[in-house]
């Protein structure tokens, strides 16, 4: 069943546990993603990020993941990832997600707050939900932009950027970072305490892929309700694909390994059985 990001992560804050983000660049990943979810009946965020659209055609994703939600027995959310480009957000808008981010985390404060408020304005006009992300979070190929703190969210502007932004989530920058990580990030959970101490609005942990258990465990434990996760099941359906013995089953072979771990995920964050 298709819900909005603010349905889902109502729940998660309820409940005390946090949803993944799984984003899909193919169909065999949708399909291991969906499965996942079925299997544990856990609600799941479906996500195609606004970057990977050179690898998959958006009406291809936007067809394959609406597919998915309308026959789903579980909760599923349709997000539209890391938008920049207006454009491309109201071509997620017009093909049937049901939340989208827009990400305006590498401009200045008053521009993040000005651009995001005007994609909220038309999404929530038709019951879309909004996120956006406040500091920011860089690259896993970069220690620098996951090891300094004037890209980190400050506390005092999170209440402010919430109301002033009109969002329903907030992805926020405590050490994360995307893609592989060249070095183990060290997650600020003080900071992540004192903004989920304060914060209105429910918060967003980006580049999951390549914490350790305990680091999950924390952020959730700290408020972090939704989990983006890409590069663990790119790297996991990659192996696959490499290592499949059978080139009539290997998509399958890339779908199962997608599947686990997401599977892992979910029993992870906590969201297993709470469809």
């Amino acid at each position: 069943m298709l819900v909005t990001l603010e349905e889902i992560l109502k729940d998660a804050e309820e409940k005390k546990y946090a949803v993944g983000l799984f984003n899909m660049l193919n169909l065999e990943m949708a399909r291991g993603i969906a499965e996942a979810a079925e299997e544990e009946k856990s609600p799941v965020i479906l996500g195609v990020a606004e970057v990977h659209l050179n690898l998959i055609p958006f009406e291809y994703a936007a067809e394959i993941m609406r597919h998915i939600a309308q026959r789903a027995s579980v909760p599923v959310c349709l997000h539209f990832d890391h938008g920049t480009n207006f454009g491309k957000i109201m071509d997620a808008i017009r093909n049937g997600f049901s939340s989208v981010m827009y990400d305006g985390s590498a401009l200045p404060y008053e521009e993040n707050i000005a651009n995001t408020r005007e994609v909220s304005r038309v999404a929530h006009s038709l019951g879309i939900s909004v996120e956006a992300e406040l500091g920011h979070v860089g690259m896993g190929d970069n220690e620098d932009d996951f090891n300094c703190a004037d890209m980190y969210t400050r506390t005092e502007q999170v209440n402010d950027f919430i109301e002033k932004a009109d969002v329903d989530a907030l992805a926020v920058a405590i050490g994360t970072a995307h893609g592989k990580y060249i070095k183990k990030p060290v997650l600020d959970i003080e900071r992540l305490a004192e903004i989920y101490a304060v914060a209105e609005k429910p918060l967003v942990l980006h580049g999951g892929s390549g914490l350790t258990d305990d680091d999950f465990r924390a952020t959730v434990k700290n408020g972090i309700r939704k989990v983006n996760i890409c590069t663990d099941m790119c790297v996991a359906a990659r192996n696959a694909y490499l290592n499949s013995k059978n080139n009539e089953i290997l998509f399958d072979d890339a779908k199962n390994a997608v599947k686990e771990v997401v599977r892992t995920k979910m029993r992870l964050f906590g969201s297993s059985n709470m469809a």
